[in-house]
């Protein structure tokens, strides 16, 4: 016992070691801070990836629960509150998170919203169980009806004949079921009235309601599991479930599944007159949960509790003594793929988590696997498909019944190699520049403008720089290497021309600006300089070119430098040559 409950210590030292901060969902109806709210809404929020089962309360301050104590809603993102809401409040929800790899639930979010005014009463109810005109109806048996919109509570009464009062006195309720404080008379006709209210009166004209009892009986007791009992562990994975008999059961109701929110095994499993099921596969090193309850004609027994067993002795998730919840399972961070660099003699992976023990399988097309080392480094041997393992070793409550708890990644390994660089594409706009980067090889690249550092993009296009001289990076995510090449812009492709020639044959004559095939010129004015700076010619770039002259005296060769404005105001620049 001494060492089983320091397990448990060792597991919940763990567990909260490894508790993760946990993402919320986000109120989607209503909204926090929205008004005129029905009072009959149904509250609903955003999912969260891994949670099991969401808890909500709902309250008239924050943090209370006067409206909804703390209920599971399983799954499920949303929940109405079984007897709606008070109007004209402002009304507090609280939203709490169950995930079987964290801890136990624990507030994630709070939020609140304001419902309307109601101003008229609320209509009439409907029976819901027994039904109206049922017969042969236990006599210990509840009377439950269905929310009526925007009441507040309900007048009751009930009797053995038509309007009468002999077996409930007109009683105000705000709750939706009635239980007799003895049990009906057997085999008798019952009239119930029902009649909802709130705060501008009573429903008006509401039916009467009426059922017939059966003979008398009594409600069976809870039945007792035999095996597994309460808390048993090592349980195997085909077991034969056993439960006592119960004295006057007809039959027993079996419900079991993998957290204490959900069914997914059985759900309400009918065994009439049987005292145990057949075989179920369960899987290693689980804890299960159960909830078994015996019924006759008088009814279902009530105040069955939920019981729990597990299939080992146990990595998880199971709770301790304290109802913490205990997962024994080292945490695993391994990318799902690694790539390898053809370049290298040897390439060598390294485990990215701290446990006891380390594994490393390859795993061929038929899903067979091979041990091939068990240690923190791996080297590869060649693409393929691999298998990551780490696990922690705990001792058992027994001398020599260690277990180890093991959490495992699949991974893909592929070839990589470092970039080539084939060429830069320029595309020139007025004052910006595009760059496409062309590159061969095998890896998978990402890339990054004037600092080897980065930061990088997976796209291998820059768009709107400014006009300029970049240097280029490319580099193999898997870290096969990096490649860079300098980038400079050529202005003639963009209609600048690189030199003319003013010698009168023809071509070549003047300088000029060409406008894009579209005929539309951005460029609105082209100022010309020589090389000390001094304005030689101002053009129209709709007009005849510059000629090479200035105040009608032909100019050297020479390189000349040229100031271009667009509509925007934006500015490019740069130079070419006059020949002769």
């Amino acid at each position: 016992m001494k060492m089983i409950k320091k397990l448990l210590w060792i597991a919940g030292l763990l567990a909260a070691l490894c508790t993760q901060a946990q993402q919320c969902p986000e109120p989607v109806y209503p909204l926090d801070g929205q008004t005129g709210i029905p009072v009959d809404a149904t509250i609903s929020w955003t999912a969260v990836t891994g949670v099991t089962a969401y808890q909500i309360t709902v309250g008239t301050t924050l943090g209370g629960n006067e409206i909804s104590t703390l209920t599971s809603t399983g799954p499920n993102t949303y929940y109405t509150p079984p007897r709606g809401l008070p109007d004209n409040t402002v009304i507090y929800v609280t939203i709490y998170l169950f995930n079987l790899s964290q801890g136990p639930p624990a507030p994630c979010i709070s939020f609140s919203f304001e419902t309307e005014d109601i101003t008229t009463p609320p209509g009439c109810t409907q029976l819901l169980s027994p039904a109206n005109r049922a017969t042969n109806v236990p006599v210990s048996t509840s009377v439950r009806w269905a929310y009526s919109p925007t009441a507040t509570g309900y007048t009751i009464s009930a009797g053995t004949s038509p309007g009468a009062t002999d077996l409930q006195l007109p009683t105000d309720t705000e709750q939706l079921q009635w239980n007799p404080a003895s049990s009906l008379p057997p085999e008798m006709p019952i009239y119930v009235q029902i009649v909802p209210f709130n705060e501008n009166g009573p429903a008006s004209n509401c039916s009467e309601f009426t059922f017939t009892t059966g003979p008398l009986a009594t409600l069976p007791a809870c039945p007792i599991m035999l095996y597994p009992a309460d808390g048993t562990t090592n349980v195997p994975l085909s077991p034969i479930l056993s439960w006592s008999p119960v004295a006057g059961a007809e039959g027993y109701v079996l419900s079991l599944g993998s957290s204490p929110f959900e069914n997914d095994i059985l759900d309400q499993a009918d065994f009439r007159g049987q005292t145990e099921t057949g075989v179920l596969e369960f899987d290693y090193n689980h804890i299960y949960y159960l909830t078994l309850t015996a019924y006759n004609s008088a009814g279902v027994s009530q105040g069955c509790i939920q019981t729990s067993f597990s299939t080992g002795v146990g990595c998880g998730p199971y709770r301790d003594s304290n109802d913490n919840l205990i997962d024994l399972r080292p945490e695993i961070t391994f990318p799902d793929q690694v790539g390898i660099c053809t370049d290298q003699a040897s390439n060598t992976v390294s485990a990215t988590d701290t446990a006891d023990g380390y594994r490393w399988y390859s795993v061929d097309s038929n899903g067979r696997e091979r041990l091939l080392a068990e240690t923190a480094d791996f080297t590869i041997p060649g693409e393929g498909t691999y298998r990551y393992e780490i696990y922690n070793q705990y001792p058992g409550a027994v001398s020599g019944t260690g277990f180890e708890c093991a959490a495992s990644q699949l991974f893909e390994v592929v070839i990589s190699e470092a970039p080539v660089i084939d060429r830069a594409e320029v595309r020139l706009g007025v004052g910006t520049i595009d760059i496409t980067v062309r590159v061969s090889g095998g890896g998978d690249y990402e890339y990054a403008l004037g600092d080897a550092g980065g930061p990088y993009q997976d796209s291998n296009v820059f768009r709107g720089l400014p006009l300029d001289t970049y240097r280029v990076f490319v580099r193999d995510k898997n870290g096969c290497g990096t490649a860079d090449t300098l980038v400079e812009p050529d202005l003639t492709v963009e209609g600048f021309p690189r030199f003319f020639t003013p010698n009168g044959d023809g071509a070549n004559d003047t300088w000029q600006y060409i406008a894009p095939p579209s005929g539309i010129s951005p460029v609105v004015q082209i100022s010309i300089f020589d090389r000390y700076g001094n304005l030689v010619s101002r053009l129209d770039p709709n007009q005849t070119g510059w000629d090479g002259t200035y105040g009608g005296r032909p100019l050297p060769p020479s390189d000349y430098w040229f100031r271009a404005v667009d509509r925007n105001g934006s500015v490019v620049q740069g130079h070419f040559t006059l020949k002769r």
